[in-house]
């Protein structure tokens, strides 16, 4: 498998299937892990690096098939190609952006991914469609298993695992699951429900985590810490809040149903209009109206689509996607243009 083919198809995170998929776009569960012969990232030298890549990368063949992993060397691979990865959630910005030996080893469904060297020596990252925190505990659980037989991770008795950051010493894990909930935002009662998240030391983030904004009403709910409660605990954590935020904007899609259909239906139609007919459009502006078409399609209002063809150009229309499938790079202007006239070739 080449980089290039994961363009053809849509990653694991928008297959559209799953327990609550109409809300819940996807599960993900990720362990930061270090080596514990080696200094943390931040003052491993360049030679650290090379070497910290090159033991990990020995592990990853245990994990699937050799063959059927797909091992990208970060630090080699042009921009476009790197803001793809980040795109597709199969590496974080902060990877993208980083210098000195770094990769990633990616799992051909894209169910899970291994960053090398991001903050911290290790990253694995496993994703799932829908609400499926204990599945993907299972799986994430048995890949690090494999992989710490054959190396010694940086571990204290008391502590727990050791990280660079020090909200995510102990179990070093972050447990996300990724929304989308437009009838809240419409409602006004966004920010009502992420008070209180934070409130219980939830975090809130936007589609591509810490420091990106909400885009396209996609939001991502995670622990923040992890020190003091056990991998179960912190899965529960997320567990038990998640199907409470999916009943309060269902509410608020039967509110808008029941008390101004007509103005919901105006707005669905209005944006499904607009992505058929527009001759230039940005990134923002089309997840914009996708999120409202996503939602008309499950309230029945839209019945000529699909969620998984919807899931299709949300990620498609993004910049990267776009050069990619378009096979080459394009200024912001003549994106605009591309992506218009992909929405048009996909919705006529």
């Amino acid at each position: 498998m080449k980089l290039d083919d994961l363009a053809q198809k849509n990653g694991e995170w928008l297959r559209g299937g799953g327990p609550e998929a109409d809300i819940v776009i996807s599960s993900r569960i990720r362990l930061a892990r270090n080596l514990a012969d080696f200094p943390f990232v931040s003052r491993a030298t360049a030679r650290d690096r090379t070497q910290i890549e090159q033991a990990i990368r020995q592990c990853t063949l245990d994990i699937v098939a050799e063959g059927d992993l797909l091992y990208v060397n970060v630090e080699q691979i042009e921009g476009v190609d790197r803001q793809f990865l980040v795109e597709r959630h199969l590496i974080s910005r902060e990877h993208a952006e980083s210098q000195g030996a770094r990769a990633v080893a990616i799992d051909p469904r894209e169910k899970f991914s291994l960053m090398i060297n991001e903050e911290d020596h290790l990253r694995i990252q496993v994703m799932q469609s829908g609400l499926n925190l204990e599945s993907v505990w299972e799986q994430i659980n048995r890949i690090d298993d494999i992989i710490e037989e054959k190396v010694t991770y940086a571990f204290h008795e008391r502590l727990g695992y050791l990280t660079a950051c020090p909200t995510n010493v102990g179990t070093g894990m972050r447990v996300s699951v990724m929304l989308h909930l437009p009838a809240l935002v419409i409602t006004r009662q966004i920010d009502k429900v992420f008070r209180s998240l934070q409130k219980i030391s939830l975090a809130v983030r936007g589609l591509y985590g810490e420091g990106s904004q909400a885009t396209g009403d996609f939001y991502q709910i995670s622990n923040q810490v992890t020190l003091g409660n056990s991998e179960q605990e912190l899965i529960q954590q997320i567990g038990n809040i998640v199907p409470e935020i999916i009943d309060y904007e269902r509410q608020a899609r039967q509110f808008l149903v029941k008390e101004s259909r007509e103005n919901l239906h105006d707005q669905v139609s209005r944006a499904y209009g607009i992505l058929r007919t527009a001759r230039t459009i940005s990134s923002e502006e089309t997840m914009h109206l996708l999120s409202s078409v996503r939602m008309g399609v499950n309230l029945g209002l839209i019945d000529d689509l699909d969620i998984p063809a919807i899931n299709d150009m949300f990620i498609h229309t993004q910049p990267a996607h776009l050069q990619k499938l378009s096979g080459a790079e394009l200024n912001t202007a003549d994106r605009d243009i591309e992506r218009a006239e992909y929405l048009r070739r996909h919705l006529n």
